[in-house]
């Protein structure tokens, strides 16, 4: 059988994918969630540097300081957790009530050395929903439909793939130069700022809310409310590689006053075979069927991580990314 003529015929319809889409900072994971929906003007303008941001959250009473360090090999997500804590429980919590409780468990973490500019996030993921074909996969159909490595440097100037060479039977890292920092390369930021965002964010929900409304990382879309604005901007944050804990459960907490979450009252199992809690938000109805789209985001049971986030219509999962490992390494091709 003539492997690459299949893989190329499996893969025929498929989009090509550009850059935005292969950013291991946003991968898969953010463009489920904006298909379907118009393009915004993310992180687009040029004066939203760290600069910025510390100086608009000053406005309300935060300073934060950041000590630079880092280590090898080291774990910034947890392999997947079999089973939930032993307090968790879901049925008849509201969506709010969780992420305040969630908040409330992030900010009793301390906060994890800081990479340095010149490591790498390491990203093991698996697209969602699974596919069948996957399951039995092998030679080139097993790195184009399994599990998906990446690299990106914290400060971001680079990325890295894993793909075929051209023999179509063994993998090969491919590094490709970027510059994302200050606006460099459009709308996307690198990790190092996207951490240093996330740190300066005030504790509280609505002081939050504030300064994400000052600083307007994320243009309005006109004609959409307050609230659905607002979420925008902490959705771009939630896909962030490496969060300071409390700068996560300030994005819970700004979350919790927000209306329309739904938080699914069992676990669910992801593509990468990890049971997580589900917490959706409701975005748009589709217009060829008119079922509602929904942000399921993927969170994990004992640690309140974000590890995935996929699109929902209806009961079918149609799109997403589901996270196996993330790791702080040295080089591109490390793994921890």
């Amino acid at each position: 059988m003539d492997e690459m003529t299949k893989v190329r015929e499996l893969r025929a319809d498929a989009p090509v994918p550009d850059r935005a889409r292969l950013a291991p900072g946003r991968t898969r994971l953010v463009e489920a969630a904006l298909a379907g929906e118009r393009r915004r003007a993310l992180w687009q303008r040029r004066e939203f540097v760290i600069i910025g941001v510390v100086a608009a959250v000053t406005a309300v009473a935060v300073t934060v300081s950041l000590l630079l360090g880092g280590g090898t090999g080291r774990k910034v997500e947890p392999a997947a957790s079999p089973t939930a804590a032993p307090s968790l429980r879901l049925k008849g919590v509201s969506a709010a009530e969780f992420l305040r409780r969630a908040a409330d468990v992030l900010d009793t973490e301390p906060d994890a050395a800081v990479p340095t500019a010149k490591q790498w996030i390491y990203t093991k993921s698996m697209q969602e929903p699974l596919n069948e074909q996957a399951k039995n996969a092998t030679g080139p159909m097993k790195v184009l439909l399994g599990p998906r490595e990446s690299w990106l440097r914290y400060d971001g100037t680079a990325m890295a793939d894993l793909g075929l060479d051209t023999s179509g039977k063994h993998r090969k890292l491919s590094v490709t130069k970027m510059h994302l920092e200050n606006g460099g390369e459009g709308d996307d930021r690198s990790p190092r700022e996207m951490y240093r965002v996330l740190a300066a964010l005030p504790a509280d929900g609505e002081q939050t809310l504030k300064a994400l409304r000052e600083t307007n990382a994320i243009a309005d879309a006109k004609g959409e409310s307050q609230a659905r604005n607002d979420y925008g901007e902490i959705s771009v944050l939630l896909t962030a590689d490496v969060m300071p804990p409390k700068g996560l459960a300030s994005l819970y907490r700004a979350l919790a006053t927000l209306p329309g979450g739904d938080l699914t009252d069992h676990l669910v199992e992801t593509a990468s075979g990890r049971r997580v809690i589900a917490l959706g938000y409701g975005r748009e109805d589709n217009p060829k069927t008119g079922r509602t789209m929904w942000d399921q985001w993927l969170i994990d049971p004992q640690t309140y991580r974000i590890v995935g986030m996929r699109m929902v219509e209806g009961d079918k999962v149609v799109g997403g990314n589901s996270i196996i490992t993330k790791a702080v390494v040295d080089e591109a091709g490390d793994r921890g």
